[in-house]
């Protein structure tokens, strides 16, 4: 776990948002774009309200910082929060910060 990384990613107001929504998708997407392998990569740029190429920028820095996870179905990117990383995340802050 790249602490850099991590609160580099977490350190961004829209990046939170995406987490946030992420945390739970059935309260902020709707039940086409979302399915076991997370929500549809178009549906969090419309809902950021932000070009595409920006939103698949800040998905990368969740990605690389562990955050969140990405699968590949078809045509279409899912993605969805990485649950342990967020574990692990409260231990660390817990015991070395």
């Amino acid at each position: 776990m790249d602490q850099i990384e991590i609160f580099k990613a977490l350190s961004n107001k829209t990046r939170l948002q995406i987490l946030n929504w992420l945390k739970n998708p059935e309260l902020h997407f709707a039940e086409e774009h979302r399915n076991g392998a997370g929500v549809c990569v178009g549906m969090i740029q419309e809902k950021a309200g932000l070009t595409q190429s920006t939103v698949s920028e800040y998905l990368t820095i969740l990605k690389k910082a562990g955050l969140i996870e990405a699968t590949r179905i078809g045509q279409w990117t899912y993605y969805k929060r990485n649950d342990e990383a967020f574990a692990a995340l409260s231990k660390m802050i817990e015991s070395e910060i």
